[in-house]
């Protein structure tokens, strides 16, 4: 295959020159980076100098390079969903995000003397997101529930917000419909009665047109597991400005706190960024493969890969309905390169293909199959014509 000069987006893509990137490529067939983003040479690379530094430095490598890597990855995880470095905290899950502003949303609430109690997400978000709220005696839940099983409509949580209303928490793209939401829409209808708008976006960083300015949201969580393939063990939380004065988080650490190094046990005071929602030390080998990662995507550029991803699945989702696959998939304005097909053995499927070189994943009741910017069109035709034959 010759490389790729077609005009994508904004930039050129040298197709060919991207896939050398990623050795799990040259003998794989993968559509399943909403599971696990490819690793690429550069992060394995970074990887290897932060170990030569640990062999060679010790302890001394955090103050002359390791401290300077995190800011240098925080800073292009902020720019990269047009937030700002100091809105941008490091965390280790989404989990730990998610706990941390649910307590201290809802203890600024209490503080300010109001009454609300209510957290509006809906089935269709990863269970992660509820669970953080079905432990807390104190709130009322909601739960929107889907008309079709892939989607819920803006005027649902429109109808579910009132003044009640803590927090509307909910995905920018559904896990297991690939549905992205108008999170600008969401933080509008949050805004209007004064609640909080947290937004799960793991599955939408590095898949799906973003900027946070622009959105309106009051938080926004993602990370580098899945489409920016940077791997697991590390969580990136934006916070709005306006906010980040307000909330006083309990789960903390020393990193939290505004001189750091003076190791005073009496002098807490939270730092005035982003940071003080910080909880302890960040896995190290996770920022350097992280920061790989997030090089590569910038350098394609977020456009490139919205485009590309667009166009690599539409020839998916024509090709297995061609295919006479049974899709279950948002319309063309709400799609993502998540794309899920029904099947009496999604288990079995997976397997299929996984004996051909072919790795997607399953859900109960579907295969799902995710193209990332690296995936070629030859490779969409494969694992279709590859799914179509399993049982046939």
């Amino acid at each position: 295959m010759s490389p790729d000069s077609s005009r994508i987006g904004y930039r050129e893509l040298d197709v060919d020159g991207l896939r050398a990137e990623f050795p799990i490529l040259f003998n794989t067939t993968y559509l399943n980076s909403c599971s696990l983003g490819a690793l690429s040479q550069r992060s394995e690379a970074y990887l290897e100098d932060f170990v030569r530094l640990w062999h060679t430095k010790g302890a001394s490598a955090w103050y002359e390079h390791w401290l300077g890597r995190i800011e240098e990855l925080r800073s292009r995880a902020a720019g990269f969903v047009g937030a700002m470095a100091e809105e941008t905290a490091l965390l280790p899950t989404t989990s730990v995000a998610l706990s941390t502003l649910a307590q201290s949303v809802g203890a600024r609430a209490k503080a300010d003397g109001e009454d609300r109690y209510r957290v509006v997400c809906t089935e269709l978000d990863f269970p992660t997101l509820a669970y953080q709220w079905a432990v807390r005696p104190e709130i009322e839940l909601v739960v929107l529930e889907s008309p079709d099983g892939i989607r819920v409509d803006p005027e649902q949580f429109a109808e579910a917000v009132d003044e009640r209303t803590l927090m509307v928490a909910t995905s920018h793209v559904f896990y297991a419909t690939g549905y992205v939401q108008d999170i600008a829409a969401l933080g509008e209808i949050a805004r209007t009665v004064g609640a909080f708008s947290l937004i799960d976006g793991y599955q939408g960083a590095g898949q799906v047109p973003l900027h946070v300015h622009e959105a309106g949201v009051d938080a926004y969580t993602w990370g580098p597991l899945k489409w920016l393939c940077g791997g697991p063990g590390l969580s990136y939380l934006y916070v709005r400005k306006p906010w980040i004065g307000k909330l006083e988080p309990r789960l903390t650490s020393w990193f939290a706190t505004r001189n750091q190094f003076d190791f005073d046990l009496h002098g807490f005071t939270y730092r005035a960024d982003a940071r003080r929602f910080e909880v302890g030390t960040p896995a190290l080998p996770t920022i350097h493969t992280a920061l790989g990662g997030q090089e590569i995507l910038d350098e394609v550029g977020l456009d490139t890969v919205v485009d590309r991803n667009a166009m690599l699945t539409e020839r998916l989702v024509e090709g297995c309905r061609n295919a006479g696959l049974d899709l279950a998939v948002p319309d063309e304005a709400h799609r993502s390169a998540i794309v899920m097909v029904r099947h009496q053995d999604p288990s079995g499927a997976v397997a299929h293909l996984a004996d051909r070189g072919i790795v997607v994943d399953h859900r109960p009741g579907f295969v799902r199959l995710s193209p990332h910017v690296y995936t070629t069109e030859d490779e969409v035709d494969r694992t279709v014509e590859a799914l179509a034959g399993y049982g046939s």
